[in-house]
């Protein structure tokens, strides 16, 4: 286990999706708020990223942007093109012309979203801004980029197993580009919280081994020891970085781990309980309910209704 594929663990729910789109000048697509993460990447062409708040961002062949918080935001050819009185939806058209089309230059785009559990975000994910853009580089190969060929390829020619293939794809392209993201704010020697903590490799031995045994009866020392620190050095740099305690992470872990257990799996209370560090239903239950506001047996029910 690794502490950023657990923060996107916990959070997923469902399955990623995503689809190829063609424009040609004028044009624009608007997409409302929602409650997930979306991507685009230009595949072919150019085309303009217009977020509800701050500046348009230009993107060109290559170029990926995220929007880990699922903010509303509109594509278009340029920023001329109004969108003044468009309609507001799921990547809904803007009609520029009677006829809805262009004949000017074309963009071909691949789009497409994660549903994310957004009742309790890993903070990891809380610290990302709006729009992460990763803009292509001429003859730098990245992973993210050898992935984004691959799920264009497969997207635009399908064949047997393409819908595991797919979603595969896109959960790489979901960790590459959180890695491209926390490397630009370590590369400017300006990072802090979540991006200088997993640059720290004393506060990521210890978030990696609370991650692998939740259920370990941890203390402030015996994490410090796993460390490499002392019980006070330990315990100022996790919580400077993390903005948490030690044991108050970890607890936060266990009750967030639980409440993915019970939403995904027909696992027991008591194993639920044993798997995040409580002797008994009882003891788990009362901390459970102390952190979500409901039981287990109630979470459960309820996560599986709604």
């Amino acid at each position: 286990m690794d502490v950023l594929s657990d923060a996107i663990g916990v959070m997923r729910t469902g399955r990623p999706h995503s689809a190829e789109i063609c424009k040609r000048a004028p044009w624009g697509v608007r997409a409302d708020p929602f409650s997930g993460a979306g991507f685009h990447v230009v595949l072919e062409g150019t085309c303009w990223l217009v977020p509800e708040e701050g500046a348009a961002i230009a993107l060109g062949v290559g170029d990926v942007v995220c929007l880990p918080h699922g903010c509303g935001h509109a594509l278009v050819d340029s920023p001329s093109t109004s969108l003044a009185g468009a309609p507001s939806g799921s990547l809904q058209e803007i009609r520029p012309s009677a006829d809805g089309g262009g004949g000017g230059a074309a963009t071909v785009l691949l789009c497409g979203a994660y549903t994310l559990d957004r009742t309790r975000p890993h903070p990891l994910f809380e610290e990302l801004p709006e729009v992460i853009h990763v803009p292509a580089r001429l003859g730098h190969r990245t992973p993210l980029h050898a992935a984004v060929n691959l799920l264009g390829d497969e997207v635009a020619n399908p064949g047997h197993g393409s819908e595991a293939v797919v979603s595969a794809l896109l959960d790489m392209m979901l960790l590459y580009i959180l890695r491209a993201w926390l490397a630009e704010q370590t590369d400017d020697g300006k990072s802090t919280g979540w991006a200088a903590s997993l640059r720290d490799a004393a506060i990521t031995t210890a978030l990696r081994h609370i991650h692998q045994e939740p259920a370990r009866q941890w203390t402030v020392e015996t994490l410090g020891t796993k460390a490499g620190l002392s019980r006070a050095a330990f315990s100022r740099r996790f919580t400077s970085l993390i903005g948490k305690p030690p044991l108050g992470y970890l607890t936060w872990w266990r009750m967030t781990l639980a409440a993915q257990l019970l939403r995904d799996s027909d696992q027991p209370l008591l194993t639920v309980a044993q798997r995040t560090g409580y002797t008994s239903e009882y003891a788990f239950a009362k901390a459970f309910k102390r952190e979500h506001g409901l039981s287990p047996g109630r979470y459960r029910h309820h996560t599986r209704t709604y």
